[in-house]
């Protein structure tokens, strides 16, 4: 018998909830596997500044709505009665959440290239938490390191491997779509997402730029520092991080140390976390902060 759309809200609500408990910050989805919520400035896409993310306080920004508190998502859930699935925010604290979505769609064996993968880079993929998809598919949950921001991409690493990194959210198990039902597979339930592999971890990085002199008036410099100063909440690390690589890259890293901490400070970050932040661009570039 079919799932009522009731049942299937009221089920998909549950599962959201014993996520959140674990500590994954989760939204409600729709069938299509989009979130559920409407944008509340769908009416005025020309508004002026940068994109809201929340700040407005209203539902309807996507993964930027995700939470852990179980009032927030009951909240969630009830503006969006027709949610079948939830999903959860990557690259958010405590976990830091790497997905690895295997497809099926491409035509090659994802899998076959991502054994490929191990074997070149010599890296072994740990037991970790497998979700089963509808298509044949597989979403790997692994965990990245907290001064680190692994960007999305779809077909990077090899056809039919796309990476769910900050900003981008994996479809928890649970959850209902026009194709069928996402279970975690057997034997992998009781496993916490595992440390991703360091060679893997550097795979998933952006490359580092070529190096180019910075212009002699400094206006890069300043440019990079005013690019984070503009960071709202949900953006800050990335903002940090992109710049802090720039400026590494361009041999502005020892002068701008101090100027990207400040701006950092200024968007809500702690010192500890801009100096972590700054310091993993440096090693991702090579340099010493």
């Amino acid at each position: 018998m079919a799932t009522l759309p009731r049942q299937a809200s009221t089920l998909a609500l549950a599962h959201a909830l014993s996520a959140a408990e674990r500590g994954l910050a989760v939204l409600p989805l729709s069938r299509t596997k989009l979130p559920a919520l409407r944008s509340p400035h769908r009416t005025t896409p020309d508004r002026a500044g940068p994109p809201c993310h929340g700040e407005c306080g209203r539902f309807g920004h996507g993964v930027y709505d995700a939470s852990t508190d179980p009032a927030r998502i009951r909240a969630l859930f009830a503006a969006a009665p027709r949610a079948t699935g939830y999903g959860i925010a990557c690259g958010l604290p405590p976990h830091h959440l790497i997905g690895v979505d295997l497809d099926t769609k491409s035509g090659t064996d994802s899998s076959a290239a991502l054994r490929e993968l191990a074997l070149r880079h010599l890296f072994t993929l740990p037991p970790t938490v497998v979700v089963l998809t509808p298509s044949g598919g597989r979403h790997l949950w692994l965990t990245g390191p907290p001064d680190l921001v692994v960007p999305n991409s779809a077909g990077r690493l090899a056809p039919g491997i796309d990476i769910r990194g900050a900003g981008g959210y994996l479809v928890g198990p649970g959850s209902r779509t026009d194709h069928g039902v996402y279970t975690v597979a057997p034997g992998t339930a009781h496993l916490a997402p595992a440390a991703c592999p360091t060679a893997l971890l550097r795979l998933l990085l952006p490359p580092p730029r070529p190096h180019h002199p910075a212009p002699a008036d400094g206006s890069h410099g300043r440019g990079l520092v005013q690019f984070v100063v503009g960071a709202h909440e949900g953006q800050r690390n990335t903002r940090l991080f992109w710049a802090a690589c720039r400026a590494y890259e361009n041999g502005l890293g020892p002068v701008l140390l101090a100027p990207l901490v400040d701006a950092a400070l200024a968007t809500g970050l702690t010192e500890r976390e801009a100096r972590a932040t700054i310091a993993s661009a440096a090693r991702l570039t090579r340099h010493r902060p």
